[in-house]
């Protein structure tokens, strides 16, 4: 590293350690320190700025590391009439009916810059805010993989055997399968094993499945909910369709961003999210889905590891992905458009 970035990145290290309340020389050597919560907030906030998606679901900060979820979404019905003369009038938990458990587990964010790389970003005067930019934007797309594609905990993950992160955490898809089964379609068709879509098949387009299974797989109270959308893989539906939901400047754009249809598939709205599992629709409400984080779980280790050429960043977070209601679920799982002219959304 030149010595000229040198001193730049010392008043970096010096920012983080004026932020957490810590001796600037224990940053240096490498002592593990809890980030402050006020900047941990701030961190959080970007990472969720970093993706359109991430802005419409539900992202909370918890005390405990366990405990029962908070039920952000509607519960259920409330009306009700009673007969005072014979009992008392009897309240409605606004709140999720079902009990369910989170759980926040370390998620190891780990990076490192080599010093090449520092030399090359220290002539530039927001250096310190393009190395959070940079962290924030990764970490906003590995929870959106993980959300979608974790099946199970590892203790130790292989980045290799699971390119989409499926051994770091359970996601949403995992957990609604493991929790309500009945709510999951992924056969139709017991020869191939998949739910087949077009002439001849028992849906003939993509209409037709999604809106048979609102029907069969929502629980009745929730079927008519205006919020409902049908969160849809890439594959499904062409991008044509698709109007960007964030209208910056493409060089502004995460690869990640959110796309929403202005037209709907079987009476819902059509999102195209990152990395939803190929041949997927996940039928919910955004604001059904969640990413919880404990506060004050946040640690992180700054480390100069000169044997690498490389400044090394060890942060871990307590996170857990959370579905508030799965009555307010249906997941279509291994869809095969077999006609390719079939699953163009209705107007």
């Amino acid at each position: 590293m030149k010595k000229e970035t040198r001193n730049v990145f010392n008043s970096y290290l010096a920012g983080v350690a004026k932020d957490n309340n810590i001796e600037f020389s224990g940053v240096i050597a490498g002592q593990k320190f809890s980030v402050e919560p006020t900047v941990q907030q701030k961190l959080e906030q970007k990472v969720q700025e970093s993706s359109e998606f991430l802005k419409l679901i539900n992202i909370v900060p918890v005390t405990e590391a366990q405990g029962e979820t908070l039920g952000l979404g509607v519960a259920g019905t409330i009306a009700s009439t009673t007969d005072t003369t014979e009992a008392d009038r009897k309240t409605q938990d606004i709140h999720n009916l079902s009990a369910i458990a989170y759980h926040c587990q370390q998620i190891n964010y780990d990076t490192h810059l080599r010093y090449g790389t520092i030399d090359m970003w220290g002539k530039f005067p927001d250096f310190a805010k393009r190395i959070g930019e940079v962290k924030a934007e990764r970490m906003a797309l590995d929870r959106l993989m993980i959300a979608f594609n974790g099946t199970s905990r590892a203790k130790t993950s292989n980045r290799v055997e699971n390119p989409l992160l499926q051994d770091v955490a359970k996601g949403w898809l995992a957990k609604i399968e493991e929790a309500v089964p009945q709510r999951v379609m992924k056969e139709v068709e017991k020869s191939s094993g998949k739910i087949e879509v077009g002439e001849g098949k028992a849906y003939k387009s993509l209409d037709a499945l999604v809106y048979s299974a609102v029907s069969d797989l929502i629980a009745p109270q929730f079927q008519d909910d205006t919020k409902l959308v049908a969160i849809m893989s890439r594959d499904l539906l062409a991008d044509k369709y698709f109007p960007l939901y964030n209208q910056n400047k493409a060089t502004e754009m995460l690869a990640g961003d959110v796309v929403v249809s202005q037209k709907r598939v079987g009476g819902l709205q059509a999102v195209q999210a990152p990395f939803v599992p190929k041949g997927t629709i996940l039928i919910t409400r955004l604001d059904n889905l969640s990413i919880y984080y404990q506060e004050g779980g946040m640690r992180r280790t700054l480390v100069d590891n000169a044997k690498r050429d490389q400044y090394e960043d060890y942060t871990s977070s307590n996170d857990d992905f959370v579905v508030e209601n799965y009555e307010m679920v249906a997941v279509l799982k291994n869809i095969k458009m077999v006609d390719a002219d079939v699953g163009a959304p209705e107007a």
